[in-house]
């Protein structure tokens, strides 16, 4: 809720949201395959909550891929999401934002990282950082 109520713009709510609902999904010692479950639902709240999808150049265009590798499991996760997730964010540089206070740019959007893209990738690290070592 701290996110929720004090967090500026929309990055607030929506990751209130997504730790909220994961918070409601997840275990205390949840598996890849239960983690991946919960980080869909949550991905899923997220996209209700902003009214977007992946490919409008926000934060799910990194939470969306990141589910996708956790989903697919294997080895090394906690080292390879970051790398998923600063790739993803990486991959809205050329986009057009369509969703956020980045869509009033229009066409200057083009050529600059989505920032909720790349606090959201900046997140993944931390999180793995942490489970991860």
């Amino acid at each position: 809720m701290q996110l929720v109520m004090k967090v500026g713009g929309a990055s607030g709510p929506l990751y209130g949201t997504l730790f909220m609902t994961l918070g409601k999904q997840i275990g205390a010692a949840p598996d890849a395959a239960e983690a991946a479950r919960a980080f869909a639902t949550a991905i899923t709240a997220v996209k209700a909550r902003g009214k977007s999808d992946t490919g409008q150049k926000t934060m799910l265009d990194v939470l969306a891929p990141v589910q996708a590798a956790l989903e697919a499991g294997g080895d090394d996760l906690a080292a390879r999401l970051p790398v998923v997730a600063a790739r993803a964010a990486e991959a809205t540089i050329p986009m057009q934002a369509q969703r956020g206070r980045a869509s009033f740019l229009g066409e200057r959007s083009i050529g600059t990282m989505d920032p909720g893209a790349r606090s959201s990738a900046l997140l993944v690290a931390a999180i793995c950082g942490v489970l991860g070592g």
